[in-house]
């Protein structure tokens, strides 16, 4: 393949690779230029992103790499910024084998845009990769991961915002919809609804099951439970999922220590086998929309006060998950009375944010719109193949990868 560089596209503009040399801090401060006065965006920490970019900190370096770029004009002025990364192990468990393409972001200039993309694309390319898709996380899919479509509004701690032209430069491109992304926000201080509430309440007094919320004081019982309900139900929904392990979960709950709340992340049992999670953490983007990525000391003691006041008035549904063979128990509806409770019982709290769920999963859209949650966001992932004669397949999960969804979910004909 012959590609393009970003002079060939754009004469006068350099890519620049963030190397030890330039330093991380002309990658953060592209955005913060980028998106300087738009009172919508709510910078991401750059220490958190650099956590993404670490290989000590990020597991998916073990058989993978990642490169960024600035792209600049003649004066140094940033005109956007990618991320392109790859984990061999995971491309090779899908066809077509797919890099990731991150962190996107650029000015409304479709040619800056291309720059871009084509750089990402030339660097996926050369270690055999067939597709790429973006703009995604190298890491977790519940965090910076998809390209914001509809809700262009302050988003929840690791939810990306982006300007509403993003999505137009991804398809001019050659992007195509690979999968959809919808968030669901639920008013607090409105009760359920009658009928879910006598539902939920019913299952609450069924025998054999149980629900307990996490506890600090024995983090070690929950960090097991949630590895095995997480790597169960997402290796269902992912044949490229990458298995968590309790080293992984144990140091993101060391980290996140100062932001826990014990009751907003629950658990459900079935004869004491972990079968169903909900895990939700305070929205802290509602403090750090005042510290524009950067948590220096005098602003990490401005965090604690105000995370200790009343500023926060929204948490965060990261993850929601039930094992495949307890997803048709309804203790899904129970576990979400628990949680909504307990958010109940702080008044100064108003809304949960419940995200994000794939356009592939109808089963937990109906559960969000049964509880009267509404949908406020759209996020879109998307895929593009290197090869352009190659059929594109939207994600659509049928068939999953346990031999129950497989029984369940059928392929319509050819």
């Amino acid at each position: 393949m012959n590609f393009r560089t970003a002079a060939d596209i754009v004469p006068g503009v350099k890519l620049v690779e963030i190397t030890p040399a330039t330093g991380v801090r002309l990658f953060h401060d592209a955005a913060r230029a980028l998106y300087a006065g738009d009172p919508n965006r709510i910078a991401p920490l750059d220490k958190e992103i650099e956590g993404v970019f670490t290989p000590a900190k990020n597991s998916l370096f073990q058989n993978g790499e990642a490169v960024r770029w600035v792209l600049q004009d003649d004066g140094g002025r940033p005109l956007g910024r990618v991320a392109a990364f790859v984990n061999h192990d995971k491309a090779r468990l899908r066809e077509p084998r797919a890099g990731g393409l991150g962190f996107f972001e650029c000015v409304d200039d479709q040619a800056a845009a291309d720059a871009l993309f084509d750089a990402a694309r030339a660097w996926l390319a050369a270690r055999g990769l067939e597709a790429m898709d973006g703009s995604i996380n190298f890491g977790d899919n519940y965090n910076h991961w998809g390209v914001l479509v509809e809700g262009f509004e302050p988003q929840g701690y690791g939810m990306p915002y982006n300007k509403p032209y993003y999505g137009r430069l991804f398809e001019a491109y050659g992007f195509r919809e690979f999968f959809r992304q919808y968030t669901y926000h639920l008013d607090v201080t409105k009760p359920l609804p009658e009928r879910q509430l006598k539902f939920a309440e019913f299952l609450l007094k069924r025998p054999g099951y149980a629900y307990r919320h996490y506890e600090k004081k024995n983090s070690a019982k929950y960090v097991r439970d949630l590895v095995d309900i997480f790597n169960t139900t997402w290796s269902d929904y992912m044949e490229d999922f990458h298995p968590v392990s309790e080293k992984d979960l144990k140091g993101a709950l060391s980290a996140a220590r100062p932001i826990i709340v014990d009751d907003f992340i629950w658990f459900a049992y079935k004869d004491e086998k972990p079968i169903g999670m909900l895990v939700a953490f305070p929205d802290i983007n509602q403090v750090l929309a005042k510290f524009n990525g950067r948590l220096n000391p005098w602003n990490k003691l401005r965090f604690l006060a105000l995370k200790s006041g009343k500023t926060i008035t929204r948490n965060r549904l990261f993850l929601a998950g039930m094992i495949p063979e307890a997803q048709n128990s309804g203790a899904i509806s129970a576990l979400f009375l628990k949680f909504f409770r307990s958010v109940q019982r702080r008044p100064h709290y108003r809304e949960i944010e419940l995200s994000w769920v794939g356009d592939y999963n109808p089963r937990m859209r109906k559960v969000y719109e049964q509880i009267g949650a509404v949908l406020k966001k759209t996020h879109v992932t998307y895929r593009f193949l290197f090869d352009p004669s190659r059929p594109f397949e939207r994600f659509t999960n049928e068939g999953g990868n346990s031999s129950l969804r497989r029984d369940a979910v059928k392929k319509p004909p050819a």
